[in-house]
């Protein structure tokens, strides 16, 4: 019997971006022993999203995440000058904080960040890949989560990087946490 695993994506647009999922899939499947579970894709709750999502989410022993591009964002603005905590007005000099250009980014799904957000909040071991050219915000960005996040290009035969030695040490070190987490769930609490 395969060990459950949380497979967290935004929806696929490209055929290159489903061969990707596909992939990671068989890949979880075949080399590492793991059975990949999304909501809606192979389990089906009524409840509402959040709720059914960490009902899965219980029943799994890691989270991966497939952060794909899915908006685009050919020209705005960025409001980021942490010092003013959200101020738009710098309080010494009263002078509005200058917006940052955000040219020609991509975001993921908003599902990628609270996914593994709640994987987080659980005590799962979490990995987050993700498409070259995503915004690296949140839960994207490098060192937020623990294990190091790769990044994936899709545009130069993505599909390749599930063979790189990269792609091999992360999946061996996050599956061994996985593993780690399914054997400790078989033990009860102690109190001492």
């Amino acid at each position: 019997m395969n060990i459950s695993v949380f497979l967290s994506y935004s929806r696929p647009y490209t055929e290159a971006q489903k061969s990707f999922k596909e992939g990671v899939s068989k890949y979880l499947d075949d080399y590492l022993g793991f059975s990949a579970r999304t909501l809606g894709d192979t389990d089906y709750d009524p409840d509402e999203p959040l709720t059914a999502c960490r009902r899965l989410m219980v029943e799994c022993n890691g989270l991966i995440t497939l952060a794909f591009r899915r908006y685009y964002l050919e020209k705005g603005f960025e409001y980021a000058d942490n010092s003013n905590q959200g101020q738009l007005d710098d309080k010494k000099t009263k002078k509005p904080i200058e917006p940052k250009p955000l040219n020609e980014i991509y975001f993921t799904s908003p599902w990628c960040q609270i996914e593994a957000a709640m994987a987080f909040s659980l005590g799962l071991p979490i990995l987050v890949l993700r498409e070259r050219g995503v915004s690296p915000r949140g839960l994207m960005k490098k060192g937020i989560s623990g294990i190091y996040l790769p990044e994936f290009d899709l545009d130069k035969g993505g599909e390749n990087y599930l063979e790189t030695q990269e792609w091999k040490e992360i999946s061996n070190e996050w599956s061994g946490l996985v593993r780690a987490v399914r054997r400790a769930k078989g033990y009860p609490h102690r109190v001492y």
